[in-house]
């Protein structure tokens, strides 16, 4: 079954150039033997092909999909190598953009690519078969996903539901209330009866680590319940979230808590969602990523002994964990806590893994707190490079049980519908933890089980931003970004100096306008039947 989705992968990459190469690539009468639109999506191997191309879309977004999501949150720093190491990075962290913002703007047109993607399998593939059933449900779950993050972060863009004639490409703006109904019908249409069938599989029992690398029926269901509790709709949210609960086919990691963001728990039992890779070392750019490499720790600045060889070398040291968001587990767990060890560590941990920072090195965007959740693992590699850390084969995470249990707590506590419920799931979440059940659970509960759990994994900022908390907790975000320094001249031990960099102005949350990400300028000065979002 792996393999046979490795081969409609490879088939994937040749339907994405047929889906979107120039038109004399696509004339038969020059090229004789691949079809096109017209022609191409009629067997259940041609399905295939475009569903491996849909899912090759989606995996090519995760990287601007995770910076963007999390880099507007509290819980990281850009970091790097220097100050202006990635200065888009820096102006997303900083909250310091424009609408020109490059990765706002490639995130926003990578979202539109899936939904282009989703189209042609829902208007070209006749839903005569199982698989071409499959592959339908498939493209609308994912045109549900891409509508998701393009209706919470942006707001009224253009509905694309159907393949778009030359004199439709410049569409207005959609109400945000007309996208909500959108992913509620695609997603409802992709579960199909949510006690009974579907054309999306469920996976055999708790531990199938095969039907989940594609899309299942619990999936969307998950999916279909975080829409709904994003739109406030707790009592739906809540019984549909039930649902994939007692489905009993998904359950919390029962390894290290560290290991989840690694290979050794690829589509354990925990996963909702996740981009596929692959252990091929023969393949390694055609699958490559740069996301794993961005987070490791700093290589460059730091010395390795011995006893960290564990650790792979060749890492840019972005994404260091904030003080708050490191304050916010001890105010939880204590320092001792187990799920903040296994998340974060300190610079004094660091050390005793025989990693020290080098004499005279500033380290940018880093408060002595580093990543333990995202730490660089040979183990992980397809090919450990020293030079340049590209090749792990991690499976890229989009959604994980733990977020279902509290999306469903959650739901449960704002709709008043069941504390028995909502403290079972949040306790569940915390018995991993090794923490003490709550013995009643409020929504401030929640956001604080929820910022500990998920950190890092793009869910913060959009919470934030709904639960209306973003104004008071993002409003200083960017005016002050702290450097780790190494001076011995001064001090053995590395030294915070929190004014590292200061912005005098610009930077931070501001009311009534980044509620929303700007329309990037690139659309507006294309399309004059668009208008901009407020305060841009």
């Amino acid at each position: 079954m792996k393999k046979k989705l490795y081969i409609a992968l490879a088939a994937g990459m040749f339907c994405m150039t047929l889906a979107t190469g120039c038109e004399d690539r696509l004339n038969i009468a020059k090229h004789g033997d691949v079809g096109s639109q017209e022609t191409y999506y009629q067997t259940d191997d041609e399905a295939e092909a475009a569903a491996a191309a849909l899912y090759l879309s989606v995996r090519s977004q995760h990287y601007n999909w995770f910076f963007v999501k999390n880099l507007l949150s509290d819980d990281m720093y850009t970091g790097g190598g220097a100050r202006g190491d990635n200065g888009e990075m820096e102006r997303l962290n900083e909250m310091t953009f424009g609408s020109d913002h490059g990765m706002i703007t490639s995130l926003y047109s990578g979202l539109y690519n899936i939904v282009y993607n989703a189209n042609l399998i829902i208007e070209k593939v006749a839903p005569d078969s199982e698989v071409k059933r499959r592959a339908i449900a498939e493209a609308k779950f994912f045109r549900a996903f891409s509508y998701f993050e393009l209706v919470t972060l942006w707001g009224n863009v253009p509905k694309v539901d159907h393949l778009l004639a030359p004199d439709e490409y410049r569409k207005g703006n959609t109400p945000a209330e007309e996208l909500w109904a959108f992913i509620e019908s695609d997603l409802n249409a992709a579960v199909g009866d949510p006690d009974g069938a579907s054309d999306l599989p469920s996976k055999e029992n708790i531990d199938d680590d095969v039907t989940n690398i594609r899309v299942t029926k619990e999936a969307a269901m998950a999916y279909l319940g975080k829409a709904y509790l994003f739109q406030g709709k707790y009592n739906e949210a809540a019984s549909i979230l039930d649902k994939v609960i007692s489905s009993n086919k998904y359950g919390l990691y029962q390894g290290e808590y560290g290991d989840l963001a690694h290979v050794k728990a690829n589509n354990c039992r925990e996963s909702i969602l996740e981009a596929q890779m692959r252990n091929d070392p023969e393949q390694m750019w055609n699958q490559f990523t740069q996301l794993y490499c961005m987070l490791g720790w700093r290589s460059s600045m730091l010395n390795f002994d011995q006893s960290a060889s564990a650790f792979s070398q060749g890492c840019y040291g972005f994404g260091n964990p904030t003080k708050s968001l490191y304050d916010a587990f001890v105010a939880e767990e204590t320092a001792d806590g187990y799920r903040l060890n296994q998340t974060i560590i300190t610079y004094k941990q660091l050390e005793s893994l025989g990693i020290s920072l080098r004499d005279g090195n500033i380290m940018v965007g880093n408060e002595g707190y580093f990543s333990w959740k995202y730490r660089a693992l040979k183990e992980d590699c397809m090919y450990d490079n020293p030079g340049l850390q590209f090749y792990q084969y991690i499976n890229l995470r989009f959604m994980r049980y733990a977020e279902v249990l509290l999306m469903a707590a959650e739901a449960h506590v704002q709709a008043g519908s069941g504390q028995d419920k909502a403290l079972n799931y949040i306790n569940e979440i915390r018995q991993r933890a090794q923490l003490a059940p709550l013995s009643t659970v409020t929504l401030d509960d929640i956001k604080t089980e929820k910022r500990l759990e998920l950190c890092m994994e793009g869910v913060r900022y959009q919470d934030l931003i709904r639960w209306g908390d973003a104004e008071e907790v993002l409003k200083e975000q960017g005016h002050y970004v702290p450097s780790l320094v190494m001076d011995k001249k001064v001090s053995e031990e590395p030294t915070v100096k929190k004014e590292g960099f200061v912005n005098q102005q610009g930077y931070g949350f501001k009311k009534n306008k980044s509620e929303l990400l700007p329309i990037p300028e690139k659309e507006m000065s294309l399309n004059p039947n668009m208008t901009q979002n407020p305060g841009w």
